[in-house]
């Protein structure tokens, strides 16, 4: 292993995303990446983000029940595997928006709604009801109160590029960080088998804190977990999880399930499968690009899939 390449290591850090960003090159010629990287994940935020009035999602957002609206040709193909995902009906769902602000967990004004609201907001989060055109690159929901809201899956779509934009430039080995989504390239400058070392946090404890240590060759590390943010009402807690599916929390005994994948972007999706799943799906790790999972218990029991 070549201890002077290990020690030339860059960092920069930024906030976007709604979170911690931080990015590690190994070699100083890697350094100069650093910045450019930043700007593409600004640029990203600035096109798919939900939390301010003005970006391409906003847009097609405000036009819901109006008209289509054409978008960047990254923001299609992300709005589309979103959409594709979300008609799988496994608990992933990009139009879960009007929902989540009903219930507003771990936000000001957080309440259990009543049955009546849940009922109405559900008839705004059906996938089918978005129409998508290829040629013209255009998105439409058809119903007015519809949103779209790929905070569940931009990170990884984003790490994804970040790592493509570095390939191209030549960096050999690094970290991409987007606030816990982990994107690892290259073999591990640290070891000499090249496998990165990954912490698998115990949501009981401090963030930092794990309960398991994974190694892993280059690979993408996401987390779904229900361990953050959370309402207690008449002596009930409900987490923020909320299952598309029936309206409310997700009913489960997990804590979170750490899903390791070649595409950061398929983390987050499998991450959600398995999690609202409850448990290891058969024949899972057979699939391309899966390569193992962490699933820790509410009773902090931890059971390990291909890891």
């Amino acid at each position: 292993m070549d201890d002077q390449l290990i020690d030339q290591k860059h960092t920069l850090t930024h906030h976007a995303l709604g979170t911690r960003i931080v990015l590690t090159v190994y070699g100083d010629a890697a350094a100069a990446v650093l910045q450019p990287s930043m700007d593409l994940i600004d640029g990203y935020e600035d096109r798919l983000t939900v939390n301010r009035d003005q970006s391409e999602l906003m847009d097609v957002n405000h036009a819901a029940g109006i008209k289509p609206v054409a978008i960047s040709p990254t923001s299609y193909a992300l709005v589309k595997l979103a959409v594709k995902y979300s008609r799988q009906d496994f608990g992933f769902n990009a139009l879960i928006g009007p929902l989540v602000k009903l219930w507003k967990i771990g936000f000001k004004g957080a309440n259990v709604p009543a049955e009546a609201d849940l009922k109405d907001r559900l008839k705004l989060t059906d996938p089918w009801q978005v129409k998508l055109d290829d040629q013209a690159r255009t998105v439409y929901l058809e119903q007015a109160g519809m949103e779209l809201d790929l905070g569940g899956i931009a990170k990884g779509y984003i790490a994804d590029r970040i790592k493509d934009f570095w390939r191209q430039q030549g960096v050999t080995a690094g970290i991409i960080n987007l606030g816990g989504n982990l994107l690892f390239v290259g073999p591990s400058p640290r070891r000499d088998d090249g496998q990165w070392v990954i912490g698998v946090q115990d949501p009981q404890l401090h963030r930092g804190e794990n309960m398991e240590v994974v190694r892993q060759a280059a690979c993408s590390a996401v987390t779904s977990g229900i361990y953050e943010r959370f309402l207690i009402k008449d002596g009930r807690r409900y987490h923020h999880l909320i299952d598309p599916r029936t309206g409310y929390p997700l009913d489960t005994d997990l804590s979170s399930v750490t899903v390791f994948t070649d595409q950061s972007v398929m983390g987050e999706i499998e991450a959600k499968r398995l999690f609202f799943n409850g448990q290891p799906i058969p024949g899972w790790l057979d699939r391309p690009g899966n390569h193992g999972a962490v699933f820790i218990h509410n009773d902090e029991s931890v059971e390990n899939v291909g890891v």
